[in-house]
């Protein structure tokens, strides 16, 4: 399995950035649950129409995501700190993810049964969340020689 992983998508797919792929995972499926939870609240009981559903489960799930990747995944990157100028850059960065699902949602929502469409546009977030936050939010700092 190493070697189909290595051959077919590089050094990386076993190597740090695959477990940090499994930690924001892993995470993902807490931030999926809350997600899940808020949206099914706002659409079903408060009568939210999607896109304002969809958008409230992403700002209450995304806090705990940012303290939760930056105390797990992203540790050494982060060194375990919270930062009001991380905390914002996270939330930034995933406003491109807040589009990803939600443009994923509406449309599936015109082919296949709501719920089915907002499991597909987790799916999209993920992607693009993992991908902002590896490149991004939480990018090795250069080493300065000043403290941060």
């Amino acid at each position: 399995m190493k070697l189909f992983l290595q051959r077919h998508f590089g050094a990386w797919a076993t190597g740090p950035t695959a477990v940090k792929i499994m930690a924001f995972g892993v995470i993902g499926l807490g931030n999926t649950v809350i997600d899940l939870a808020v949206f099914t609240f706002g659409y079903q009981v408060l009568g939210l129409p999607l896109v304002p559903a969809n958008v409230l489960a992403w700002l209450i799930a995304v806090s705990g995501s940012y303290v939760m990747n930056t105390m797990v995944t992203f540790r050494a990157e982060s060194g375990r700190v919270l930062r009001r100028k991380d905390y914002f850059r996270f939330v930034a960065s995933g406003i491109l993810g807040v589009i990803a699902t939600t443009t994923t949602l509406v449309v599936l929502s015109n082919f296949i049964p709501v719920y089915a469409a907002k499991l597909a546009s987790i799916l999209a977030g993920f992607i693009v969340n993992f991908t902002m936050s590896h490149f991004v939010v939480f990018r090795p700092k250069p080493p300065t020689g000043i403290m941060d």
